[in-house]
Formats: C-alpha cells, structure tokens, sequence
C-alpha cells in the first residue's frame, strides 16, 4: 500500500510540476518579447551629440557653434562638453580653455554657444566634441569639420591716406623717444595724447565690446582668453585695450587684481604700454617710468 500511496502522490505532484513548467515557459516568452522595446527604451535614453559635418565660422567676428546634446532626461548632473582641434588662438564665448585649442563648456551654454578667430586662423580644423561626465567617463562623441573664411572688408576710402615719407614713424618715435609734430601726429585730447592711427564710428564699437569680453574673462581667470581680446581691440587702435594688455604682464598690477598663476614679462608690458602710449593712453607713459624704475 505504501507503495501505491507513494505512487499515487506521484501521480498528483505530476500536475503540479507541468503548471510550473509552462509558468515558467510563460515568464520567459514575456522577458524575450519585451526585450526590444526595453533596448530601444534604452538607446532613446543614450546622450547624443548633434553637429553639422561641417561647422562655418569668419575670422575676427563671433560665429555660433550649431551644437546640441540630448535627451535632457538621458543627461547626468553636472556633465560639460570638452572641444578639441581648435585654433590654438580660438576663444569660445563661454566655459574654460583647458589647453590651446581646447575647452570645457557647460551644457548650458550650448543656446548661444559663439567662438571667436584670429584673422590668420587656418582655413579649415578637425574639431572633436565629447561629453564627459563629472567623473571624466565619455558619454558621446562626435567631430565635425570647422571651416573658417576670412573677415574681408572692403578698405574705407574716407579715412585712408597716402603716406607721408616725411613724416615720422611710430617705431621713429619710439626708438627717438620725441614726438611728432602736431601737424604730423593730430592732438585727440589735450598735451601728451598722440594717436598714430583713425578707428571709426564701428571699429570702436567693436573694439570696445572685444574689451568688455576680455575684462570678463579676466574676471574669471581666464587670462588666455583675457589677453586674446585685449590684443584685438589693442590691434584695433583702442588705447584702453592696449593698457589693458600690458596689465595682465606688469607684476605690479598683476599683484593689484589678485591675479595669482601667471608669469609677470616685463618686456612685454613695456611693449603694450608703448603701444598704448602711441594711441593716446595718458597713464601708460607713467606705468613706463615706474618699469624703467625696476
């Protein structure tokens, strides 16, 4: 009987064994169907870099950068995007440059994201584009190609001359250490400003906002990117650049806006203070003396 009774509990355990079999036969058909639309959940939610091929830009105005980064929802905290291949002399409108030719943006600058060319720029540079995150792993990836046309403007006949070969030279007059005459040198605002060159109503304008981005990077530390914009607008004829630049080389002043990291030249800011002296600066000529002094 033990014997049947063990083969009869054999025979109701049998039952039992098949549900679970084909439950768990059932689980698993589930999970494969479901798997891809589970990865294509996941891919939708993978961070992607969106760039033209090719990414256009002028030499000497600032040109947006067409890049964007998504889902938002795929996005760590605090990931930043790392540019590299730029023109050694490239300066972005926001982040950080890191190397020459390389720089750290926030993501939320991407909205007006805008870089900046020196005139000899080359023509055309293989840029790469990788999110990173805060942990330094690498999100995504992308590259593009910057092209870069240069900044033709016509020559404004109203303010050019010919020039006077009598007339002395701005390099005369700093190896001489006199002035011109006033008729040669044009007085712009009183004993002591001289200017050796014209700027008009819009080189001004821009020249003045090429400085305002330099001060605001000088604010941040950025000196690179500082000393960038305040040799344009220097090159532009604006004395206040000029000054500017010879700052962030002079110790003393360095010492004075607490700028800590960057090696003083003395060579160089007594170059930019020349400079600022022929454009008309009234203080640069009294930062000479306190260099000479040294």
């Amino acid at each position: 009987m033990t014997g049947g009774g063990s083969g009869q509990l054999v025979l109701r355990r049998l039952p039992a064994r098949a549900s679970l079999r084909r439950l768990a036969l059932g689980v698993a058909a589930a999970v494969l169907a479901a798997l891809p639309a589970m990865a294509d959940r996941a891919q939708a939610q993978q961070p992607t870099i969106s760039l033209p091929a090719k990414l256009s830009a002028e030499a000497g105005v600032r040109s947006p950068l067409a890049i964007r980064v998504g889902p938002a929802a795929g996005l760590p905290r605090n990931a930043f995007l790392r540019i590299r291949g730029l023109p050694p002399m490239a300066a972005l409108s926001d982040g950080h440059s890191i190397a020459p030719g390389s720089w750290a943006v926030p993501l939320t600058a991407l909205a007006n994201l805008s870089v900046l060319l020196a005139p000899d720029a080359p023509a055309s540079s293989e840029i790469v584009v990788t999110l990173v995150a805060v942990d330094g792993s690498v999100l995504a990836e992308a590259r593009s190609t910057l092209v870069v046309a240069s900044a033709a403007r016509p020559p404004n006949r109203a303010t050019q001359a010919e020039p006077d070969s009598k007339a002395p030279t701005s390099a005369t007059i700093l190896r001489s250490g006199s002035e011109p005459p006033a008729e040669s040198r044009g007085v712009i605002g009183g004993p002591g400003l001289r200017a050796t060159q014209s700027m008009t109503p819009e080189d001004r304008e821009r020249a003045t906002r090429l400085l305002q981005k330099g001060e605001d990077h000088l604010s941040e530390g950025n000196v690179s990117a500082a000393r960038l914009m305040f040799e344009k607008a220097a090159d532009a004829g604006l004395a206040q650049a000029a000054m500017a630049l010879a700052a962030t080389f002079d110790a003393a002043e360095l010492a004075r806006l607490s700028v800590r990291g960057i090696q003083a030249d003395a060579k160089e800011a007594r170059r930019w203070y020349e400079r600022a002296l022929q454009l008309g600066s009234r203080d640069a000529e009294q930062r000479l003396r306190r260099l000479g002094a040294n």
